[in-house]
């Protein structure tokens, strides 16, 4: 059982742009041939940013076209956050806040035995790594830069914390990267 990041970014190291678009992603790559198909079946339970919550909310129609659900996940959703929020009716959504820690034992609990995927955004991610609970990051590199935006992970971090385990082409549109978190203690 891991807890992964597991995200897309611009070359220049943004997940979205400064308002949260994440338009220039969908024309990379078709979803069923990269990684998430297989991704997800591995995955019990699910980290959230407010942020990232909020555009599948603003998204709804488009993605219930593409999912068949207002509400495409399966597994229990953890969605960080320290503002009232509107639910999605039959999504197993837990609203938290503060330390990842507590949740993240919920989380363990929940996934039964599977992964636990940090969804977003890039500063959730890090507060999984800052508390030492981060496990591997998964990036698909697109073939766009954005100039500015939401960054993929807002922490420094130094080497020899992240030990690139596997790199793999994804169409002409990505590069996915998956590194190994060493753990402090």
């Amino acid at each position: 059982m891991k807890t992964q990041y597991y995200t897309s970014s611009s070359l220049d190291g943004f997940l979205a742009t400064e308002d949260d678009s994440l338009e220039w992603l969908f024309p990379l790559a078709d979803i069923e041939q990269t990684s998430y198909p297989s991704f997800i079946q591995g995955v019990g339970a699910i980290a959230m940013g407010s942020a990232t919550y909020e555009w599948i909310m603003r998204n709804a129609k488009a993605v219930s076209e593409q999912t068949g659900s207002a509400w495409p996940y399966a597994q229990p959703t953890w969605v960080f956050t320290s503002r009232k929020l509107a639910t999605v009716a039959g999504a197993n959504v837990h609203f938290v806040e503060g330390d990842v820690k507590a949740a993240h034992q919920q989380m363990l609990m929940a996934a039964g035995g599977r992964n636990v995927w940090v969804m977003g955004g890039g500063d959730l991610a890090g507060q999984f790594h800052d508390a030492d609970l981060l496990d591997e990051i998964i990036v698909q590199i697109g073939s766009v830069t954005l100039g500015q935006g939401k960054p993929l992970f807002p922490r420094r971090v130094l080497s020899p914390r992240l030990s690139l385990e596997s790199v793999a082409q994804v169409g002409t549109g990505f590069a996915e990267l998956t590194y190994r978190v060493s753990k402090t203690r």
